[in-house]
């Protein structure tokens, strides 16, 4: 179901505070992971499970670098080890904590599941942060109640926004029409395509004459677990410009969106995105409405989910028909489930 080595989002680094009660709980492909900082501010990963008797950690209370679990009192350092229990002058044999590499990076918190030998950085994903000079960007997160393969469908095709987005993002049937070629990675795909002479999207349109056409080129990285990275540029259309190359036409907006889709189990996800502009085509208020459309957008994409994942469990087995949108799906999930038959063949030989 779901991969252990890999990266998976815990969130902005912002949800983890280093007070006193900043024990943050997360679910992550079906185990909970408590989340909370040092003194010097280092993120910690573990189990959110007392060996004991399975108490959540995270309704524990921190004592400098260490938490103590609030059932019985036992206190675990950051590598998990058990330091005291109240009553005992020596610690039981198995009274430690699993926990997992983590690491920051783009204001992004990324947690590993899988073998810690196998923690490899150079597998996360490549974004910006809005901590990042060049850019003004606003965040964000969502919980979906959907199947995060059902999540990848949907990022890897955007011939959607026509119709799920129609008063946001979309405001034209040409997304429909868009034909990308997706390049295999080890890890995921990678689009680029541009689509042309559109008008406006609804959320900006009342900015620009009816008559105004654009060409916007869309450059998409999306690996797994599921994370999604866009650069959405809007040019001027280029008069008489046809075919499958990206338009040269001058840049009006320069955008860029990270988004890091996390599943919680096999019903839901949580999602954390931002969308903003570079600071040269930034102008005052775009950015703003930009992450109110983006949020209203999202919540387009929460009710089609949901929805389809209430139908999915009502009709299980139920024939589905393909149409031509679906080979930026197709191609991401072959590479999920190969990822997944790699490693399931792996743990069969070492066992």
């Amino acid at each position: 179901m779901f991969l252990r080595n890999a990266w998976y989002c815990a969130g902005w680094d912002e949800d983890v505070g280093i007070g006193a009660t900043d024990l943050v709980c997360r679910r992550i492909a079906g185990q909970s992971i408590l989340l909370y900082r040092t003194g010097e501010g280092q993120v910690v990963a573990m189990e959110d499970r007392c060996p004991h008797r399975s108490a959540p950690l995270s309704l524990g209370r921190k004592e400098g670098d260490a938490v103590r679990c609030m059932y019985h009192g036992m206190l675990f350092g950051a590598d998990g080890e058990c330091l005291a229990v109240p009553g005992m002058d020596k610690v039981p044999a198995g009274a430690s904590v699993r926990t997992f590499p983590v690491v920051e990076r783009d204001n992004w918190i990324w947690v590993w599941l899988g073998d810690a030998a196998q923690a490899d950085e150079t597998l996360i994903c490549e974004a910006i942060g809005p901590s990042d000079p060049k850019w003004v960007l606003k965040t964000n997160q969502l919980r979906i109640d959907t199947d995060y393969r059902e999540e990848i469908a949907n990022l890897a095709d955007l011939s959607h926004v026509s119709w799920v987005h129609g008063m946001t993002f979309g405001g034209s049937d040409d997304w429909g029409f868009i034909k990308p070629r997706h390049e295999l990675q080890p890890r995921g795909i990678e689009t680029k395509y541009c689509v042309r002479g559109v008008p406006a999207p609804t959320f900006a349109r009342h900015l620009f004459p009816a008559d105004a056409r654009f060409d916007i080129n869309v450059h998409v990285r999306l690996s797994v677990p599921c994370n999604f990275i866009l650069s959405f540029a809007v040019h001027e259309a280029e008069e008489g410009a046809t075919g499958r190359g990206m338009s040269n036409g001058k840049l009006l907006l320069d955008t860029f969106s990270s988004q890091a889709v996390t599943p919680r189990d096999e019903g839901s996800v949580d999602y954390y995105f931002s969308w903003g502009t570079s600071k040269e085509t930034w102008f005052p208020g775009i950015v703003d409405l930009m992450h109110r459309t983006n949020m209203h957008a999202f919540l387009e994409d929460k009710r089609i989910l949901e929805g389809q994942r209430e139908r999915l469990l009502q009709y299980p087995g139920a024939p589905q028909v393909d149409i031509v949108h679906d080979a930026g799906p197709v191609r991401m999930l072959w590479v999920l489930d190969k990822l997944l038959a790699e490693e399931a063949d792996s743990v069969g030989v070492a066992a």
